[in-house]
């Protein structure tokens, strides 16, 4: 069975540089999905306590009959549990749920700017989880440049992974720089694009499985659009976490390591950086969403 290429983090662990992803996967379908990607030979799942799924995550762990200890477990504490004792208390929430011990990485999923005091705090609360054995590695998602700023001067231990919105129509290459100069890993999600097309995200967005550029890349190496975009991260030295659930997808985004993209192709693929975010703007308070309660069980 192939498997994944090793990144190593800042504190020495390693992670699975390819993960599957499970952002709007619906409970019902999580626990198959998750079962699926480990059977193809995934080792690294992704999840997020916001994403309402990590139950059905740890169920197909458990159903896909590879050993925990085999298994790279990544989770984010949602921004209504931050605060020092209650992302204490967040963590015991996402290990009960998905049936863990311990954690390999946790991250923050906002830099939640209208409260950064409590974001501050929030990632004292990981630095102590992190001391105390409970999770091998600490993060932060969608932290811009001047969020890291911040964070780092009010806390002690360096982020191990930044996860952001990255594809080749939206590549971030300042928080990319800012990552690196930190030793910060980053971590992609909506590698092959998918916020571009996802129901609610806005209209008249581009479909990047669409582009030209990449579609005639894919048809030189005959490989799909979507491998292309995966090839392109890992060969850029990116954590790159795509989600389906469909099984034949869920394969062929897996099947990556057997082909090679030359400097030029990748280079075409960097000149498509438009600029435009996708996603949603980490600068922008968004207190309805960021008040959303995350139940215990």
């Amino acid at each position: 069975m192939t498997s994944t290429p090793d990144l190593l983090m800042n504190n020495g662990v390693t992670m699975p540089a390819l993960g599957f992803g499970v952002f709007q996967s619906s409970p019902e379908e999580t626990a198959a999905a998750v079962e699926t990607a480990l059977r193809v030979g995934y080792r690294h799942i992704d999840t997020a306590a916001a994403y309402f799924n990590e139950r059905q995550v740890g169920e197909g762990i458990r159903r896909s009959g590879v050993d925990r200890a085999d298994v790279f477990v990544e989770t984010k504490v949602w921004v209504s549990d931050y605060g020092y004792d209650t992302t204490l208390h967040a963590f015991d929430k996402a290990a009960r749920k998905l049936g863990v011990d311990q954690l390999d990485l946790l991250i923050l999923h906002q830099p939640a700017p209208d409260r950064f005091d409590q974001t501050i705090a929030a990632y004292q609360a990981l630095e102590t989880l992190l001391a105390d054995g409970k999770v091998r590695a600490i993060g932060v998602s969608n932290f811009m440049p001047h969020h890291l700023d911040e964070l780092l001067k009010q806390t002690t231990i360096v982020p191990a992974v930044n996860q952001i919105e990255l594809h080749p129509y939206f590549a971030q290459p300042e928080v990319q720089r800012a990552d690196a100069e930190h030793g910060i890993l980053t971590q992609a999600w909506s590698p092959i694009g998918g916020i571009t097309f996802y129901p609610g995200w806005g209209e008249h967005r581009r479909n990047v499985l669409d582009d030209p550029t990449i579609g005639a890349i894919a048809a030189e190496h005959g490989k799909s659009p979507a491998q292309v975009m995966l090839r392109w991260q890992l060969q850029h030295g990116r954590s790159a976490i795509p989600k389906s659930t469909n099984p034949g997808r869920i394969a062929e985004n897996f099947d990556v390591f057997d082909f090679e993209l030359t400097a030029d192709q990748v280079a075409s693929m960097d000149a498509l950086d438009t600029g435009v975010r996708n996603g949603p703007d980490p600068d922008v308070a968004r207190p309805e969403m960021f008040a959303r309660v995350i139940p215990e069980d």
